[in-house]
């Protein structure tokens, strides 16, 4: 499971209060904790003003670095803030995010194309978010076509789904467990990610729907999660879960994040 720490992020109010503070030693932390909790990418998203979002980009990328060596996820709705954050990061990381929205996927896959950087890839298009699984399959048949014609190896891809609020949903987490699935049929090595939260806004307890679609979604087949990596509880289901899948040989993992106190009983 590849898990991409959310934490630094100024969407999140008490994050977004330390990056207008310019509080170094909190971003400083969220970084640490996230990664001594196992996150294999700490995700970077000022969420401020388009006028000093970059600059605000490299104050975050700077202090990252200067904390840790887990890879960095450039993180912007602006496709030209990740393509310039990039150049602030010390080693390849993950590309947060692409979409067949205008030519976004040619900007980005033309800055990818040699690197080993990675790429978090939305399946949505000029005609917005596809309401049907084989609407959003037909936005990955486009996006993999993109693909090759960069050379990019689905390796390096990370399809996020689509994860929208359970509560406006007629059929729960049916249709994106139907994409996932046909997604990993095509292609075994690419990744299946999302934003975990997505799943509980508007809902009570959030914290337990989040865990049930985690549960879930990996059962068909996503193998990379952005969320917090520092919810012990969420960590905890996360590993019971690949080892009842037996993605987890003897347990071994499961065992070894109890007793590095990722997760607790």
């Amino acid at each position: 499971m590849i898990i991409i720490g959310e934490k630094i992020n100024g969407a999140i109010p008490s994050t977004g209060k330390a990056i207008a503070a310019k509080d170094a030693e909190f971003i400083r932390n969220l970084a640490i904790k996230q990664a001594e909790a196992g996150a294999n990418f700490i995700d970077v998203c000022a969420s401020v003003d388009d006028d000093i979002e970059l600059e605000t980009m490299k104050w975050l990328i700077d202090i990252v670095q200067d904390a840790t060596d887990v890879p960095i996820a450039v993180d912007s709705p602006n496709v030209y803030t990740c393509i310039e954050s990039m150049k602030y990061c010390h080693k390849p990381g993950l590309f947060n995010s692409v979409s067949l929205e205008g030519g976004k996927v040619d900007e980005a896959f033309k800055v990818l194309a040699d690197t080993k950087w990675e790429c978090v890839a939305l399946l949505n298009s000029d005609k917005g978010i596809p309401k049907t699984a084989k609407d959003r399959l037909d936005v990955f048949t486009d996006l993999m076509a993109k693909c090759k014609e960069y050379k990019i190896d689905p390796s390096r891809m990370h399809i996020d789904p689509l994860i929208e609020m359970l509560c406006t949903s007629e059929d729960g987490i049916a249709m994106v467990t139907e994409v996932i699935r046909e997604i990993k049929k095509q292609y075994p090595i690419i990744h299946v990610t999302g934003a975990v939260s997505n799943i509980s806004f508007n809902l009570p307890a959030r914290r337990i729907a989040n865990q049930a679609f985690a549960v879930l979604a990996m059962s068909a087949g996503m193998d990379s999660l952005i969320l917090d990596p520092l919810n012990k509880d969420m960590m905890g289901m996360l590993f019971a879960t690949e080892a009842m899948m037996g993605e987890d040989e003897y347990c071994m993992e499961y065992i070894g994040a109890f007793r590095e106190g990722i997760f607790v009983k």
